[in-house]
């Protein structure tokens, strides 16, 4: 959500704690901070935080882009019952706990993790748990809301006595006790609140999902939160706290349970890009710890309401994602939103109940598909676990770094272009430029001495790792597709066919893990896995309804082999 904290106020509080810092040295190197505690799923720990994305359009872009690019994780907007209405924060007012939104059904929401999941990719979704939702009506999926009366879910006893908008930020219980813009705020210390937003929880865990982004976090209390997280199973999450100078709550109160949004580090990524780029030496000083740290360029609330960088920065954007990606602090996230005039305008295309599927040739600003941020993904991954090397800046807004002997940068925030002789600790070879080029058409050499000599372009900057040199074999990745799947079954209306069986790429005999199959040539369900070559697994097909209840065929388990060769095509008929 938005409109938490008074935004001048913040940046004039944020400029000031810079030049006092800068004038009394205070500030020290961060090189030795720790990685965030994301956890990494195998070398990976990116996140990509894909804004108002259908469940269907994920999917495809895990398959296609995500994976192959190196993510770790893809975050999604919040999957619940949600208000009707055009706008993007319709999203953040439940009505319901269904997992039945304007971006997809239950299914397809199910399916969407499975293709996550089979691509390499974790899921965190967007979680709103401090309120429901104002004012009265009927959600996208049919629940009726009322004032205090959320049929089925929540009574008058459910929500705080205070029935006004917060005023005063600097009051605690009033942050926490009061509404939100209106919205309809929960007794988070209520054991019955408690115990329905943990059932919440849980119901996405058992649909595959990794993790969660605490939406509003700073308006409950910490304790509530880490007694809500006791009572499930324990997925990763961040919370969302908008941290502000002289405010009684601050996000360092919110490590107990999960990593924290650090919002002043996309506030001075706004502030040095639009000054001096030196300072980002010292970022994460006066910060939350590195390894409980969640950093953003942007989000959808902060490109906004002007309190960050956006797409719009053109290429000091680029900048700015290139650095955080290349620099050890906290865990970062990359932003993927889509193109506006309008503060609340939602995707274009998009009616009260639904949003049009994703187009990257359209408005949606596809950051994950930018050749330099593909390069600093797969930088980031190669240089994990090392320091800050041979810092160099000119006192102002050209700088370079290594991060041990494994990768180097050089930016250049300016409208010239800049030549000069860095020096590297990496190895003497031929490098593939990777922010320049996804081929490896633009090459950099370093010589024997560590020595890298570039003329880098008028807001530019050069990114070379050992994991990407001139002639090398490219890691292999995992091909997708070998096993095809037809499945011919007749279903009802809301039930969709999944292929489950005893591998991890199967679902581990759990059908909402399993492998969803398109209906697109009906009555046959179609689909793909990669599976190892000469692996054999036994399976069976299942039918899901939109309420998530799962019906098994008949007969004994099926088996199947793949071939040496890694294809193999199953042709299967319902029993």
């Amino acid at each position: 959500m938005t409109r938490r904290t008074p935004l001048f106020a913040l940046l004039t509080a944020l400029i000031a704690a810079l030049a006092t810092m800068a004038t009394l040295g205070l500030m020290t190197a961060t090189s030795k901070d720790a990685a965030a505690s994301t956890p990494p799923r195998g070398d990976k720990d990116v996140i990509l935080n894909l804004f108002q994305w259908t469940w269907n359009s994920v999917a495809s872009e895990c398959t296609d882009t995500i994976g192959p690019a190196g993510f770790g994780y893809v975050q999604v907007s919040p999957p619940n019952e949600h208000v009707t209405g055009t706008q993007w924060w319709t999203s953040y007012q439940p009505v319901s706990y269904q997992i039945e939104s304007k971006l997809g059904t239950r299914a397809e929401f199910a399916a969407m993790v499975n293709a996550c999941h089979s691509a390499g990719v974790g899921v965190i979704a967007d979680a709103v748990v401090n309120h429901m939702a104002a004012d009265s009506g009927t959600g996208v999926a049919g629940s009726t809301y009322g004032q205090d009366s959320f049929p089925g879910i929540y009574g008058g006893n459910d929500f705080n006595d205070c029935k006004t908008n917060i005023s005063d930020y600097g009051n605690r219980w009033e942050v926490q006790n009061c509404r939100l813009v209106s919205l309809q705020d929960l007794r988070t210390g209520s054991d019955y609140v408690r115990g329905r937003l943990a059932a919440y929880f849980d119901d996405l865990t058992s649909l595959g999902v990794d993790g969660f982004r605490i939406d509003a976090a700073k308006h409950i209390p910490a304790d509530d939160l880490a007694a809500i997280k006791a009572e499930t199973s324990g997925a990763y999450w961040v919370h969302e706290v908008i941290g502000a100078a002289g405010e009684p709550i601050q996000p360092s109160e919110y490590t107990g349970s999960g990593d924290v949004h650090e919002f002043d580090y996309s506030r001075q990524l706004k502030h040095d890009f639009d000054g001096q780029i030196k300072n980002l030496r010292y970022i994460g000083d006066g910060k939350l710890p590195s390894d409980v740290a969640g950093v953003f360029v942007d989000n959808h609330d902060t490109e906004r309401n002007g309190e960050s960088m956006n797409y719009q920065w053109g290429a000091k954007y680029v900048l700015a994602n290139t650095f955080m990606l290349s620099w050890p602090y906290g865990s970062p996230s990359v932003y993927s939103g889509y193109e506006f005039t309008d503060y609340d305008a939602g995707v274009p295309g998009s009616t009260s109940t639904t949003v049009p599927d994703a187009n990257c040739g359209g408005v949606f600003t596809c950051t994950q598909r930018w050749t330099e941020i593909q390069g600093m993904v797969g930088f980031h991954n190669e240089v994990a676990g090392t320091g800050v090397t041979n810092w160099w800046d000119d006192g102002s807004n050209n700088i370079g770094y290594g991060r041990g002997d494994s990768g180097y940068v050089a930016i250049n925030n300016t409208g010239s272009s800049v030549t000069r002789t860095y020096q590297t600790s990496l190895p003497a070879g031929t490098y593939c430029d990777v922010v320049a080029a996804s081929d490896c058409s633009v090459t950099r050499t370093v010589d024997g001495s560590g020595q890298l000599n570039a003329t880098i372009p008028a807001y530019g900057a050069v990114a070379v790792h050992v994991g990407a040199t001139s002639g090398s074999t490219p890691s292999p990745t995992a091909e997708t597709g070998d096993v095809s799947v037809a499945a011919h079954a007749d279903t009802v209306w809301g039930q969709s066919v999944y292929l489950v069986g005893d591998l991890p790429e199967l679902g581990s005999w759990t059908p909402a893990n399993g492998v969803a199959l398109s209906a697109a040539s009906y009555p046959t369900w179609t689909g793909t896995v990669d599976l190892p070559a000469g692996t054999t697994f036994e399976y069976k097909y299942v039918k899901i309804d939109g309420s998530g209840n799962a019906t098994w065929e008949s007969g004994a388990n099926r088996t199947a082999t793949v071939g040496a060769d890694g294809s193999l095509a199953l042709d299967d008929t319902w029993r």
